[in-house]
């Protein structure tokens, strides 16, 4: 049987994927045995996978080293990996959002400035209103950045809203919406492009029930 090697996001989006795999047979027991190990294989089932890093996963399938994986809209917009896009999941629902401080007005005769570690997203929006800014690109704590003068807007990832309520940011407009999509690599979905689109199907029919 043709082996898939699948790359999966760490963390709870990657154990919410994985189990979609799970019931659309494709399982793998022992991944979840303690352990340190790395790649976990079910020759049966013929599927590989592997955890790493979400920002990570579209870099594994894009260069080859997986056939398959999963990763977040916001991601292959922000880095446009040259992979195909075959399935919405339709898990890891949220947003990606404009915030700023309560109460906030655009002054449209300065240049804006937007904190985000989504340059590419936030440029490509606002390039498409016409409207200049200045990126601030951070890593991390993005909120903190009009609360401390550094920028006037961000641009970030919204799920709940909770964290920029509790300090007193608000959505002043909706980008995108982003959830977890089934990419391939080009090549493989080449070779073993059969074997694919009958995981692609057998998944499709656990993401409609999410509609």
């Amino acid at each position: 049987m043709e082996m898939l090697s699948v790359a999966l996001p760490k963390g709870r989006l990657g154990e919410k994927v994985y189990s979609l795999f799970e019931k659309a047979g494709y399982d793998c027991p022992s991944i979840k045995e303690v352990n340190r190990k790395l790649i976990f294989e079910n020759p049966e089932k013929g599927v590989r996978f592997f955890w790493v890093k979400p920002s990570d996963v579209a870099i594994y399938v894009e260069r080859g080293a997986a056939d398959i994986g999963v990763a977040g809209k916001d991601i292959l917009l922000e880095y446009r990996p040259d992979v195909y896009e075959l399935l919405d999941l339709r898990t890891g629902k949220c947003r990606m959002a404009v915030a700023a401080k309560s109460g906030f007005k655009d002054d449209t005769r300065k240049t804006l400035r937007v904190a985000t570690k989504f340059s590419n997203i936030a440029l490509s929006y606002y390039s498409s209103k016409g409207r200049d800014i200045d990126i601030i690109h951070l890593n991390g704590s993005i909120e903190l950045a009009p609360i401390l003068g550094l920028s006037d807007v961000i641009v970030d990832i919204v799920e709940t809203g909770a964290t920029l309520k509790e300090n007193d940011l608000t959505v002043v407009e909706e980008i995108v919406p982003i959830s977890a999509r089934f990419i391939a690599n080009k090549s493989s979905f080449k070779f073993k492009g059969k074997v694919i689109e009958e995981l692609v199907c057998a998944l499709r029919s656990f993401t409609e029930e999410k509609l």
